[in-house]
């Protein structure tokens, strides 16, 4: 055989491995998709039993057909703190028995079939149907699932296109005797580990490195000698990606990936002593003959299957072991929350979202944090933390930020419809509740004015600016559970308390001018007064801001028209908030100043 022979069929074997590579991701990103949105959901529900934990590890590596695509999202989860090392492990076991899925899937295609139409229906055959019922029905349908299933037909037949590719590629080197020996080489269980682990780490696959073996195996020059050392390195090989992907993380995130690591090895290193001793001791009859792609697929299956048996009971030492491998260090509450924007999370969008949603939320209760702390320090005179006050606005402004750039790294194209409309609602919500802690900001210093001018208010006025400062808190907390559970039933009070906060306001300050006008205050201590209500209600007009957009992600009838939907939401909601208006007026509005209500709501709807 000529160099130039030798040379078309790598060029042959490497295009083989693109396909099979391409149809790989378009088969995982395709079943993700349909499923992607209950992932999360799918790993949190199970992790609480460690049977279920495996179920669900397995699960999720068969939709997404890719272990290691499943145990980097775990250590996404750990790192997140979303998951404990306890729970990881029953998902890592899990992992390893999904991934033997896409093996079994291609063993498919092994054996011969008698007759003309078993021959059609062979994958090596069938599979040019499926890509091509499924590129065609691609191009002319606008129906979003019929495209999904289209993409996952187009996968799965590329899938055998590219292994049948490689196989054609590989049988042309049987004709070679270093092809041979290669594998008469590789009967060394300590180098056929090696160059599986090896192979698996360069691809990042183990279903990609099983495949070119089972390409290999349909030569007749694989042996089960040589192939089953191979599949334990595959194994161990696999940990690569995962390891490299805790690098940035925590350090539990670290151990996640130990025990991933662990758990492959020492599985691998019982095993094959077991196969080999018992081989030395009865002989196993096949031993030397040729393995078949089905013969690798109930292979790989067997081992991932009794490793998970054999170390389950003893999940809790491989916790242990990962946790002396890994040294503790004190983390940071702070540290924790934007922990949970990992870029892991990018192949699974759902699961991203809500990252960015969890951290919106702890951005609220640090900024109502922040309100409450300089309302008691001006109404109660109360001194208070200011470097703590500091550094949870600053760190707001870092979330924002965070979450802004994190949100970029999402591809529009990878959104499901309901994504889509949360993710519209993140990118509107951060910048809300951000500006909410910026009117904090302008409360603190309203509060260092007060304090370095030796500003005093008269007893009403503090009794004023406490009533407007609750009503803002209660509604700042109500959006807050509002958001955190997407409950667009919080709208209508919502809408009420905003529309009692605006009438406190004008009410407020129609007293100060009559007390400005009776001299009994100056506009010394007037105008930071102002100020102060000023803040607050803007405050408001922020939380119900956000109460819109919670409305509008749940209403998944209508487009996300922020404008549009405010003017429509407003409309339906004046019934169903009067209840709520009532409730807040005598609440709040009421225990301030009865006589002026008329006035102060006149007012308010003329300057609307």
């Amino acid at each position: 055989m000529s160099f130039f022979d030798l040379l078309t069929l790598a060029i042959k074997f490497l295009g083989g491995l693109g396909i099979f590579f391409f149809g790989m991701s378009t088969m995982s990103s395709a079943l993700e998709q349909m499923a992607g949105e209950k992932l999360q959901k799918t790993l949190e529900a199970m992790t609480g039993n460690i049977f279920k934990a495996v179920a669900a590890g397995a699960l999720v590596t068969a939709i997404i057909q890719s272990s290691t695509g499943t145990t980097v999202m775990v250590v996404g989860f750990v790192n997140a703190g979303i998951m404990t090392l306890q729970q990881a492990v029953g998902i890592i076991m899990g992992a390893n028995i999904g991934t033997t899925i896409t093996a079994q899937l291609l063993s498919l295609d092994s054996g011969s079939s008698a007759g003309s139409l078993l021959a059609i229906l062979k994958p090596s055959t069938l599979c040019y149907i499926l890509v091509a019922i499924g590129a065609i029905t691609l191009t002319f349908s606008k129906k979003k699932k019929l495209q999904t299933v289209c993409q996952i037909l187009i996968g799965v037949g590329l899938l055998f296109v590219g292994m049948t590719t490689m196989e054609s590629a590989v049988s042309r080197l049987n004709e070679l005797p270093a092809f041979q020996q290669a594998f008469t080489a590789l009967k060394n269980p300590v180098l056929g580990i090696i160059v599986g682990a090896v192979v698996t780490a360069i691809l990042h696959s183990s279903a990609a490195s099983i495949g070119i073996l089972q390409a290999a195996a349909a030569t007749g020059a694989v042996s089960y000698a040589a192939a089953l050392p191979i599949i334990m390195g595959q194994n161990i090989g696999t940990c690569c990606t995962s390891i490299v992907s805790s690098l940035g993380g925590n350090k539990n995130a670290k151990r996640t990936a130990m025990i991933h690591f662990y758990f492959n090895l020492i599985g691998s290193v019982l095993f094959i002593a077991a196969i080999y001793g018992i081989n030395a001791l009865i002989g196993f009859s096949f031993w030397e003959e040729p393995v078949t792609k089905s013969g690798i697929a109930n292979f790989h299956t067997l081992f991932n299957i009794t490793v998970t048996l054999v170390l389950l009971p003893f999940r809790s030492q491989l916790v242990a072991l990962a946790e002396r491998t890994i040294g503790a260090h004190q983390e940071e509450p702070q540290e924790k929350l934007l922990a949970l924007l990992d870029r892991r999370f990018y192949d699974t969008p759902s699961v991203a979202l809500e990252q960015c949603h969890k951290v919106i939320r702890g951005m609220g209760e640090l900024a109502l944090e922040n309100v409450r702390m300089v309302i008691h320090g001006i109404v109660d005179h109360e001194a208070f933390d200011a470097q703590a006050f500091e550094s949870n606005e600053e760190f707001i402004d870092t979330c924002e930020a965070r979450v802004n750039t994190y949100l970029l790294g999402l591809k529009d194209s990878d959104l499901s419809d309901n994504s889509k409309r949360a993710y519209t609602e993140i990118l509107h919500a951060v910048g809300e509740f951000e500006q909410i802690g910026d009117y904090a900001e302008n409360l603190y210093e309203q509060y260092n004015l007060i304090v370095d001018s030796e500003i005093t208010f008269s007893d009403e006025a503090i009794c004023e600016i406490g009533m407007m400062s609750n009503a803002a808190e209660e509604m700042i907390t109500l959006t807050i559970e509002s958001f955190e559970k997407s409950d667009s039933t919080y709208s209508p009070c919502l809408e009420a308390l905003e529309e009692v906060i605006d009438i406190l306001k004008e009410t407020l300050k129609e007293k100060h001018i009559k007390r400005l006008q009776a001299g009994q205050c100056t506009v010394k201590n007037g105008i930071p007064f102002l100020d102060i209500i000023h803040n607050l209600e803007k405050i408001a007009d922020h939380c119900s801001n956000i109460g819109i957009y919670v409305s509008m992600y749940a209403d998944s009838a209508n487009a996300f028209d922020v404008h549009e939907y405010r003017r429509v939401a407003e409309e339906a909601a004046q019934n169903h908030s009067q209840q709520w208006l009532t409730y807040y007026e005598e609440r709040y509005l009421n225990m301030i100043l009865m006589n002026q209500y008329a006035e102060a709501s006149q007012q308010l709807e003329s300057r609307q």
